[in-house]
């Protein structure tokens, strides 16, 4: 990964915008498609090549660039997901100790992003599930989201981030580079790949075993009769009826090598 260690990333940062007083202006003006520069940052990351410049470039982006450039529920999608999981593996390459409490680690304010530092629950549940309680099973919302929240959170919940989020467990999906116009036929192959993987069904006693998170954010699937008819639609199960859904344990060992092309 980048040379310079994460620990660090305000006085970097700052260190960068006081040696280069425009640079902050000059990186945001350069970057006119989000999507691309998201795509860029997963890109260098899985290559093993230097992310700083990007970085500084998220950085030194405005809330209001933001907004305007990502106009689209697409466009937030692809490219939320695309720097949550850029993230997740830079921070845990250079300080995997931080996965000894996930807690903490989720919870930290740690990502500077638009001149503040977020953290990962503000980027998953705040801005990708539409100000969802973490502990709320996806039907409790938020009562008073910030500012940043609401201006850049989705439009609509879409279940099918779950299978593309990856949080750097042995059982999280594996990461793929999101594109904002292929992001629906992505989001599919994304979701049959993950499902057919992670889950078992016994025909002769009805019973299915699926991912813990289907339990977990259950309301952000339906329910038990919305997991039914979303296992149905991805062909692991044949029907909804007189099926038994069992949670499987979920995998916490720290993996970052798990890439996936979409």
């Amino acid at each position: 990964m980048s040379a310079i260690k994460y620990k660090y990333p305000v006085i970097l940062f700052l260190l960068v915008l006081s040696i280069f007083p425009s640079y902050g202006q000059m990186a945001t003006s350069e970057v006119l498609d989000l999507n691309s520069l998201s795509e860029n940052f997963l890109t260098r990351v899985r290559n093993n090549q230097d992310t700083n410049e990007l970085r500084a470039q998220l950085y030194s982006t405005t809330l209001e660039e933001l907004e305007v450039g990502l106009d689209t529920n697409e466009k937030k999608l692809a490219f939320w997901i695309n720097v949550y999981n850029a993230y997740i593996q830079v921070v845990l390459s250079e300080n995997p100790e931080k996965y000894d409490d996930r807690g903490t680690f989720f919870s930290s304010e740690q990502l500077p992003i638009a001149g503040r530092l977020i953290s990962f629950e503000k980027i998953e549940h705040g801005i990708i599930r539409k100000s969802q309680w973490k502990l709320g099973l996806g039907m409790i919302r938020k009562w008073f989201p910030n500012k940043f929240e609401r201006k850049l959170r989705v439009d609509n919940r879409e279940y099918r981030v779950h299978f593309a989020l990856n949080c750097g467990a042995k059982d999280c999906p594996p990461v793929a580079i999101y594109n904002a116009d292929t992001l629906n036929e992505q989001l599919n192959k994304g979701t049959a790949a993950y499902l057919s993987k992670t889950s078992t069904y016994n025909k002769e006693t009805g019973e299915v075993y699926v991912t813990s998170l289907f339990s977990w954010f259950r309301g952000d699937f339906g329910c038990k009769s919305g997991v039914k008819d979303i296992l149905k639609e991805f062909d692991i199960i044949p029907t909804t009826k007189n099926i038994d859904l069992n949670y499987k344990s979920y995998d916490w060992t720290l993996d970052l090598d798990n890439w996936i092309d979409l």
